[in-house]
């Protein structure tokens, strides 16, 4: 019997998942792995809330697979060498993982795929990062002739979207860890993890005859009102893909019974294509991970005072909305797009501290 591991990374979810198809396609078995890597889970952005979300989502994965007679097997180390050891234990022949963009991801990989048979394939975004061009193959700088070429690529429609596998074959007998249980996720954040939440959150932000997506032009920018999709957690960690948000955001374009649904709907839409932008800047300029983009603004003269930065942290500069927003994201671990542009901007421009401590921060 042929064997293939599935390397779980930012694709916590069985439906649209590209890699885990490709397992299931190559081989009769597939091995679900997540491994718990200490560069990552180390990380000076490894923050608590987000951590915790990552093993709620571990654990409803598990409870999917489980459904299916498989199970998730965690290892926790260095993935070239947990991964060598899983393949040596199993007998598989093949690890199947979504690509991704960013740099010690790409190094990661480049060093699981010297020394292990790696096959990576898309669905970090909807076009691979590298595939979005200009027409001398340069790679684009400016949001909307981007998203014009995006458009003009082959779009995914509903019958692209890959069902979830009604059954998963995994061999018995392999060693795993237990996912982490604690700390579990406080009940402010109001981000329940799992692929269940996330398709019930797409469905109700864009199905229904009153779809909340037809507004989202007129309220996204109200931080008083809900009328956001809340998706972008379940994004991050891909409970969610791309390709799943992009599809049902053209379906309500194509649905939208008068002008203003529709340019809501298309607003979201584009809004999914400035994830695609920044994927793909990231991928074309990993640079901008710790500087300026554009070279001019890389020798701000900044006054980082830690004073006026404490009290920008805690919520307690004097500016109302600056306050409600830090002390929404320190009690919940989110904040609304609109108050994030407010508050960097306040740190930025009116305290001239660093935008790498905010975001150090955020």
């Amino acid at each position: 019997m042929t064997t293939a591991v599935w390397w779980a990374r930012r694709d916590l979810r069985l439906a649209d998942n590209q890699a885990l198809a490709a397992a299931l396609a190559h081989a009769e078995s597939v091995i679900p792995v997540f491994v718990l890597d200490p560069v990552l889970l180390g990380a000076s952005d490894a923050g608590e809330k987000r951590v915790d979300f990552l093993f709620g989502g571990l654990r409803a994965l598990d409870a999917e697979l489980r459904a299916r007679g498989s199970r998730l097997i965690v290892r926790r180390g260095d993935p070239v060498d947990e991964l060598a050891a899983l393949l040596a234990e199993s007998g598989a022949d093949a690890v199947f993982a979504e690509e991704d963009v960013w740099p010690y991801a790409q190094r990661r990989d480049a060093q699981v795929a010297d020394a292990l048979p790696l096959h990576l394939v898309g669905g970090l975004t909807v076009h691979p990062a590298g595939a979005v061009l200009k027409a001398d193959g340069e790679p684009y700088i400016v949001f909307t002739p981007f998203s014009r070429r995006w458009k003009a690529l082959p779009l995914p429609d509903e019958s692209a979207i890959l069902p979830a596998p009604d059954r998963v074959s995994t061999p018995p007998g392999i060693s795993s860890l237990s996912i982490p249980e604690e700390p579990a996720l406080p009940s402010s954040v109001a981000f329940p993890p799992g692929e269940a939440e996330a398709r019930r959150r797409l469905a109700a932000f864009t199905d229904g005859e009153d779809k909340p997506v037809y507004r989202y032009a007129d309220v996204r920018n109200r931080m008083d009102v809900d009328g956001t999709s809340r998706l972008s957690p379940y994004l991050r960690f891909g409970m969610i893909s791309a390709r799943q948000a992009v599809v049902a955001a053209r379906m309500a374009l194509q649905s939208a019974p008068h002008p203003e649904a529709q340019k809501g709907a298309e607003t979201w839409l584009n809004e999914l294509i400035w994830r695609e932008f920044y994927q793909a800047i990231l991928y074309h300029f990993p640079g901008v991970l710790d500087r300026s983009f554009r070279a001019d603004l890389r020798d701000i003269r900044w006054e980082n005072d830690e004073t006026a930065f404490a009290a920008w942290r805690e919520g307690r500069t004097g500016y109302p909305v600056v306050d409600a927003a830090m002390r929404q994201l320190a009690r919940t671990g989110w904040m609304h797009n609109r108050a994030r542009m407010v508050v960097a901007s306040f740190l930025v421009k009116d305290l001239l501290i660093d935008w790498r401590w905010g975001e150090r921060q955020f």
